[in-house]
């Protein structure tokens, strides 16, 4: 369903709360409420498994899971204003994903007069419908797959995850990704328990440093972040910003200067990028006092224990995957309470 603010409304999906989420049900109130798109929503995942749930189970706080599918910092800001605060939440951890969270937030700001106010490039309009966009010749693993996947997780999990003739399947398209779509490349290392599908152009297009595009995203992006920070300051609750990397960035150390890897010089120009803007967006983070996880150094080192959905179209995380992220958040709040 279409939507002035949000590009796309939740739908009410039978087993989802009213507003349409991925829960049970709307609490009164909730200790911790997660907003972010598919990688907080738990694609590939149960909702027992997405991150914020476990993060639930290791912290023994009730969670709310806020998150949707092609959201991006727009939305987010959006819905802690209009939703996650009036569930009283004594944190908001927000969901940041590298892949594609800037390139949203200059498609949602350029496509959508309503957040015209945040514009600084005369003339630029885009079209914001990224929703059920078509697996396009050439364009490989896009956004509009990403959303139907969230749409129909449970179906899509007990067909590829669940079942060994959909992991069976999975493998054997990780295995030949490269020879069946000139956009994919694949990583088997059958000693390191290592079998993964990339598609990094398209992640390379939204993390380029010389992009305006990408440059205006990351600034939209800040700009919302640091305002998310305040408004949790005057409603006292805590803000924390979990940095959720792309998939190449985990498997960096066995990817990159690899020649003989198809797409190679792809997955290296993404790399460089990727690392830039995560300087830049670290830099963001402590120049604004917003606490904030990078989860790369935990998933790196769990890169050997198939962090990620079994297929060659799919590039989030699976349960392991988020199990990963959600304890490297839980570390960052421990220590944070330490400190007090």
């Amino acid at each position: 369903m279409q939507d002035h603010v949000l590009g796309a409304a939740p739908r009410k999906i039978v087993g989802f709360d009213r507003w349409g989420f991925r829960n049970r049900e709307v609490p009164e109130s909730a200790d911790i409420v997660a907003i972010g798109d598919s990688h907080t929503y738990g694609n590939a995942a149960r909702m027992e498994d997405s991150w914020p749930y476990v993060l639930g189970r290791l912290t023994g706080r009730r969670v709310y899971n806020l998150a949707m599918g092609g959201y991006g910092p727009n939305q987010y800001y959006y819905l802690l204003k209009n939703r996650a605060l009036s569930l009283k939440p004594r944190l908001v951890i927000c969901g940041l994903y590298l892949g594609d969270d800037f390139e949203n937030a200059f498609t949602i700001t350029y496509g959508l007069d309503y957040w015209a106010y945040l514009r600084k490039l005369p003339g630029r309009k885009v079209d914001y419908d990224i929703w059920w966009a078509s697996m396009a010749p050439g364009k490989g693993w896009n956004k509009g797959s990403r959303v139907w996947l969230s749409r129909h997780s449970v179906a899509y999990q007990l067909l590829f995850h669940v079942s060994s003739l959909g992991r069976l399947e999975g493998e054997v398209q990780i295995r030949d990704a490269a020879r069946f779509d000139h956009t994919a490349t694949s990583l088997n290392l059958p000693g390191k328990n290592i079998l993964e599908a990339f598609h990094p152009a398209g992640m390379l297009e939204r993390l380029d440093q010389n992009s305006t595009d990408v440059q205006e995203g990351m600034r939209i992006t800040f700009q919302l972040l640091n305002g998310m920070n305040e408004i949790c300051h005057q409603n006292h609750a805590q803000f924390l910003v979990v940095v959720i990397p792309t998939k190449e960035m985990v498997f960096a150390d066995y990817l990159e200067h690899k020649p003989d890897l198809p797409l190679s010089d792809v997955v290296d120009k993404l790399l460089v990028n990727e690392r830039l803007a995560m300087q830049k967006t670290a830099q963001f983070f402590t120049d604004s006092n917003i606490a904030y996880v990078d989860a790369l150094p935990a998933l790196q080192r769990s890169a050997e224990h198939q962090l990620y959905a079994r297929t060659a179209s799919d590039m989030h995380p699976n349960k392991n995957g988020y199990r990963v992220i959600a304890e490297a958040a839980f570390e960052a709040l421990k220590q944070s309470e330490e400190k007090k």
